[in-house]
């Protein structure tokens, strides 16, 4: 029924503490999917070590060799790999995991800018590549991680000028909670302070678009990664608002979760299948955010 464009897990678990979360084996994922009823799911290296311990692409491909009838890999190239520098080769990186059988990159979240010239230059491989990319953001340019962008994600929209023909999936809190017009600019995303982290998420109906619908229409290479809580907050503040951009924008969104930890609420699949009961969004909208579009991304017959 579901395809998770967005998932997690390690082989061997890593460390975790307050700072880094529990993740999950690839048995206990596919426990957890067997409840949701998911069918596949990609899986995102993690590879840039500002907040995880970094896994390597190969830990990933190896799960999914080990269980193909359930995980996809994507692989995952830090901007400043092997020269640090705007003009690295990661082209060539990028193709040797594509042989591997990876379709797409990410997850993507190193603490940059998104105009930084190594950043662009690893979307610019990947446009080379043909390679869907995905990334996280942050509202801070050091203490977090994820790339940096401005209220309004001007950042993202000169990217997205930049490669016309690169599928760039918006994901995360500083992506979805544009979704509607921000009253402050605090609301955007969590900021790590000296107290831990700040911010807050606006729970209230959404009576103005943010950018994020705006740039949607504007770009027809910007998609739509559902998975984190933040998104299912954008979703379910709005129960008019929420099934009119999905209706919308039903040819560019997936279905994901981000699943870390086995019990990890998700809240989305529910939220999709009660509004398609409602006859809120249309069993077609339904089934391509669910399962289509990303079978058609991932070549999944």
């Amino acid at each position: 029924m579901f395809i998770d464009i967005h998932s997690h897990c390690y082989r061997v678990l890593p460390f975790c503490n307050q700072y880094v979360p529990p993740f999950c084996t690839p048995e206990q994922l596919i426990r957890r999917y067997d409840k949701m009823k998911v069918d596949y799911a990609v899986l995102l290296p993690v590879i840039n070590s500002e907040i995880y311990f970094v896994q390597s692409v190969e830990d990933v491909v190896e799960i999914c060799q080990k269980h193909p009838d359930r995980f996809i890999p994507y692989c995952n190239v830090d901007p400043r790999a092997m020269t640090n520098s705007p003009t690295a080769p990661l082209d060539e990186v990028m193709r040797y995991y594509k042989s591997l059988g990876c379709k797409g990159i990410g997850e993507v979240m190193p603490n940059m800018e998104l105009l930084d010239p190594k950043v662009q230059n690893l979307f610019a491989c990947a446009a080379k590549e043909n390679m869907p990319i995905v990334f996280d953001g942050s509202v801070q340019k050091d203490c977090d991680f994820g790339l940096y962008d401005d209220a309004g994600l001007p950042q993202l929209e000169y990217t997205l000028l930049q490669f016309p023909n690169l599928k760039i999936f918006g994901h995360g809190p500083v992506f979805w909670c544009e979704i509607a017009k921000l009253e402050t600019p605090a609301e955007r995303g969590v900021y790590f302070g000296i107290n831990g982290q700040q911010g807050r998420l606006n729970s209230n109906p959404i009576l103005e678009e943010g950018v994020v619908p705006k740039l949607f229409r504007r770009y027809e290479n910007l998609c739509g990664d559902l998975s984190d809580g933040t998104c299912f907050n954008a979703m379910n503040r709005d129960h008019s608002y929420g099934p009119r951009f999905l209706s919308e924008f039903e040819d560019r969104l997936y279905f994901g979760t981000d699943m870390v930890a086995e019990d990890m609420f998700v809240g989305l699949d529910e939220l999709l299948l009660s509004w398609r009961q409602q006859g809120k969004i249309s069993e077609t909208t339904f089934r391509k955010i669910a399962y289509d579009n990303a079978a058609k991304l991932l070549d999944i017959h």
